[in-house]
């Protein structure tokens, strides 16, 4: 019974904004989020839609990730999880992008010989037969080691 009650999520889910958990009403597909405002599940897709941007997330293992339409929501997400790794010292080495993200950056790739670049790091595009691409939109790779600063 509990589950006809509440939407599609379940009773309670993080906010995929701001991470704080916010509660399902009752007899609705719509979450609400003090800080965001309402989120509702679109059924034939699966993902939760903010209702004041129209902004869409899929989720994969717990985790909520932005459908983009637009390139600059991308490369600004991409970038500022570049940023985060540099803050922890962390070194990448490559972007792997999602392959349905293809068409949107092929304005703003940069091309070297064979190799396609953003922010001056060689991008590839993972499978489209991996479900998780379906879903997650890149991945950083990291090498071992960190970055040495300069003091």
């Amino acid at each position: 019974m509990e589950g006809t009650l509440y939407p599609a999520f379940g009773p309670e889910i993080s906010c995929p904004q701001c991470r704080l958990p916010i509660p399902g009403l009752i007899l609705t597909e719509t979450y609400l989020c003090d800080r965001h405002g309402a989120f509702e599940v679109d059924g034939p897709t699966g993902e939760l839609v903010h209702g004041q941007s129209g902004r869409r997330w899929r989720r994969w293992q717990g985790e909520w990730y932005r459908q983009h339409m637009h390139p600059d929501g991308l490369r600004f997400e991409i970038h500022y999880s570049l940023d985060d790794a540099y803050r922890l010292g962390e070194r990448v080495s490559k972007i792997r992008i999602a392959e349905r993200y293809r068409p949107l950056l092929q304005g703003c790739l940069e091309q070297k010989g064979q190799e396609e670049h953003l922010f001056g790091l060689q991008v590839e595009f993972g499978s489209d037969e991996s479900p998780d691409w379906a879903v997650v939109n890149f991945q950083l790779v990291k090498e071992t080691g960190r970055l040495r600063r300069k003091s």
